[in-house]
């Protein structure tokens, strides 16, 4: 029963840093239509340039992560402007722009290697450990958990409350009707783009302070967001959250019976399950 408590509470912080993928993933690809991939290196980006920050320039940690939060928004704006928007102008097939997608996702992780190289990055923190009873937790996994409460709340009241949100809104459920209106779905494009693309560096500080950068953690960060909107279902922020939290938690108990080198497996037997008997998503349109 210990391990079982102590792997139910991995599952809650590893599902709320999937969630916090998902969610910006989810927002990017729900409102625009684009299968971001790229997303993986922006993640890695973001974490490389709050490592530089601290690193090399010798910033605050605070001031860093609020550097490399900005700095993932602007890439993400660059990677619309200069890659996806031309493609959807010319109103180009939708696996020609996933195919962009995926040159980019190249390009930006080879980059990465070769700017950087491709040791280890690390920055010097010293997280508080934490015991409760059985369960051993630091405040980094306290810190991804009230990452997601923040962001998860913030991002909530922009949509319903702001009018820019009214118009994310508006095109995710129907981009067609929300030209017709007169939104100018171009520049709600671009704030989808910072906004999911600064959410997904938020993970990714975290995830370098807690265990360091390396140039191909963008791979399982994308990979794992794209798991949590599917599952959760295209379209669906709230979706995109709970799948997050739902592959982190079956991952983890899953690992109670299960050998941990299955532990990978399991997220595609949830999305097997999920596809076979509802292919839509947990919560497709909520």
């Amino acid at each position: 029963m210990d391990l079982f408590l102590q792997l139910l509470v991995n599952g809650v912080v590893n599902g709320s840093h999937y969630a916090l993928l998902g969610l910006g993933f989810g927002l990017i690809f729900g409102t625009t239509g684009i299968v971001h991939f790229a997303y993986g290196p922006v993640y890695t980006l973001a974490a490389y340039a709050t490592w530089a920050l601290v690193a090399l320039l010798g910033l605050p940690l605070i001031a860093a992560a609020g550097g490399g939060i900005l700095i993932a928004a602007g890439i993400g704006v660059a990677s619309y402007l200069l890659l996806y928007k031309p493609f959807v102008d010319r109103q180009a097939p939708t696996f020609v722009v996933l195919i962009a997608s995926l040159g980019l996702f190249i390009v930006l992780e080879n980059t990465v290697g070769i700017a950087f190289g491709t040791d280890k990055k690390v920055v010097d923190v010293s997280p508080d450990i934490f015991l409760l009873g059985p369960v051993v937790f630091t405040e980094l996994q306290l810190w991804q958990i009230a990452a997601l409460i923040v962001v998860g709340s913030g991002l909530a009241a922009f949509l319903r409350l702001t009018s820019y949100g009214k118009a994310v809104r508006a095109m995710t459920d129907n981009a067609d009707m929300a030209r017709v209106i007169g939104i100018d779905t171009g520049k709600v494009s671009m704030l989808v783009f910072a906004l999911g693309s600064a959410i997904a560096a938020i993970p990714a500080i975290l995830i370098l302070m807690k265990d360091g950068g390396v140039p191909n953690m963008g791979f399982i960060a994308v990979f794992v967001a794209f798991l949590a909107v599917v599952v959760g279902g295209v379209g669906s922020l709230i979706g995109a959250v709970i799948g997050g939290f739902l592959l982190g938690l079956v991952e983890n108990v899953g690992m109670w019976q299960i050998p941990t080198e299955w532990q990978s497996t399991i997220a595609f037997f949830v999305l097997f399950l999920v596809l076979l008997f509802r292919p839509q998503g947990l919560f497709k349109g909520t």
